[in-house]
């Protein structure tokens, strides 16, 4: 679990193919800020752009690392297959604060970047969101963009699906690989992990339930 509190601004240095067929992975190599990696082991759960991935190698300088990203995760997911800046964070702790919302690490869908501008001292970030993740998305609710939690501004819908506007103050652009954003990029959305039990609860709720049996 995470928080969608970024502790660290990372960049993959190299990916390197697991296999020779579109069915094989890749091998990610993610240089780490200084001291980063000081607490962390071989198997550790670090989410990457906000998808959750497992130390696979620790050098003795730990100043990298490597994890192994199924093709299935790389078709999922935006920004781990090139070299470039990430979004790190690492797992949470029973006793740490929960700055952010409950995050799981598992990428619903992908958004595309509709606008990312000054807007006064903030930024303002538009993203056109899939139908599939747009009845999940509400005014003031809680979404996490590239592993960042963030709070939805305005959420317009249309046929495809909806635009959400967020607004970012610029310690969160300065320390978070946001900054690198640009229209037509295709961003990491994952939901409010609230909003999908709330789905479900309804959904079963509209089911009737089934006649008891009667004995044999």
């Amino acid at each position: 679990m995470f928080t969608g509190i970024i502790t660290g601004v990372g960049r993959i240095a190299a990916v390197d193919d697991l296999g020779s067929s579109s069915q094989h992975g890749k091998r990610i190599t993610v240089e780490a800020p200084a001291g980063y990696l000081e607490d962390v082991g071989l198997g550790d759960s670090i989410a990457l752009n906000g998808a959750c991935m497992t130390v696979t190698t620790l050098p003795g300088d730990r100043r990298s690392f490597t994890v192994d990203v199924s093709a299935e995760s790389l078709d999922k997911t935006s920004g781990l297959d090139r070299p470039g800046p990430v979004n790190l964070e690492k797992a949470l702790r029973a006793h740490d604060r929960l700055g952010g919302h409950i995050v799981s690490g598992h990428v619903d869908g992908l958004g595309t970047v509709d606008r990312f501008e000054p807007v006064g001292e903030s930024w303002e970030l538009r993203i056109d969101a899939p139908a599939a993740l747009a009845k999940y998305l509400a005014y003031k609710g809680s979404v996490t963009v590239n592993g960042v939690s963030l709070t939805v501004n305005s959420v317009a819908d249309h046929a495809g699906g909806c635009v959400l506007s967020i607004n970012l103050i610029p310690h969160t652009v300065q320390n978070t690989a946001l900054h690198a954003l640009r229209a037509g990029d295709r961003v990491n959305l994952e939901i409010d992990l609230i909003a999908r039990y709330v789905e479900r609860m309804l959904g079963a709720a509209a089911v009737p339930a089934a006649a008891p049996k009667e004995p044999a």
